[in-house]
């Protein structure tokens, strides 16, 4: 992430711990399939950026050995500390605003990273300056512009409700600097930063209760901003909790786009 005051999910709040177990349910998978197929193995040296949690770079640790490297980076550091060990080195570091840490990468990843960033194109520039040549590039961020419903089954008020408050949430990041259809734009970012055999894909998590988790966690996060902003009542999110917690809702979130590429 960027260092903003106005960052909506920062790490220090009690519910980001459930937010990052929720997001590793949903995209984990999808992020390690990536990864096998670009070809990250033993010895390998990869930059997470934006790391968050621990699941991905204790998975890469895993991937690359003992005669790799795994640097993870966050403005805050806090929820990945846990992992510090050889062959994970964990840095504060803002990667819309500073230098890359190290060059020299095989792989360079962030997930839900650039979306939230200021300097985005900055961003970018910097994690295909720290790869090696042949090294990769693996982005994946969503777009919630794509599909902003969190019920796309719209039928009844309790689905209604919780579409009112996906857009008002949508609103509080749109105000935030949050490029809501940045998804899509990856692959022609991609190539025009100069990548090669640039591809895509997509991840559309829907009805699982790791999506009722995720959606819980994050009105809980942003519960007094939506209030103080008139987006919503505490009656309002207060019911829109308990219809999550009842297990009958329908849940989906935004699609994630995963695009890589090689630099020459």
């Amino acid at each position: 992430m960027t260092r903003s005051d106005g960052y909506l999910l920062d790490n220090q709040q009690t519910e980001a711990g459930s937010r990052f177990d929720a997001l590793s349910t949903l995209f984990d998978a999808t992020t390690f399939r990536h990864i096998e197929d670009l070809g990250i193995g033993p010895g390998g040296r990869c930059w997470e950026v934006g790391a968050g949690g621990t699941s991905v770079i204790s998975w890469l640790a895993e991937k690359v050995g003992p005669t790799g490297k795994v640097l993870a980076t966050d403005i805050d550091t806090s929820w990945a500390v846990a992992a510090a060990r050889p062959p994970i080195d964990i840095r504060t570091h803002d990667v819309g605003a500073e230098e890359p840490p190290e060059e020299g990468f095989d792989l360079v990843h962030a997930r839900l990273v650039l979306v939230h960033v200021p300097d985005r194109e900055r961003a970018l520039r910097s994690m295909i300056k720290a790869l090696r040549p042949g090294g990769r590039l693996l982005i994946e961020d969503a777009d919630p512009a794509l599909q902003p419903l969190a019920c796309p089954d719209e039928y009844g008020p309790e689905q209604r409700l919780a579409n009112r408050l996906r857009t008002s949430f949508r609103k509080l990041l749109a105000d935030r600097g949050a490029d809501l259809s940045y998804g899509r734009r990856l692959p022609r970012l991609l190539r025009e930063a100069g990548l090669r055999d640039v591809a895509a894909d997509a991840a559309f998590p829907v009805a699982s209760p790791a999506c009722s988790a995720l959606e819980a966690a994050t009105i809980r996060q942003v519960r007094d901003r939506l209030v103080a902003a008139g987006l919503a009542t505490d009656e309002e999110i207060d019911q829109h909790l308990s219809h999550v917690a009842s297990g009958t809702m329908d849940l989906a979130m935004a699609p994630m786009i995963s695009a890589w590429g090689r630099k020459e």
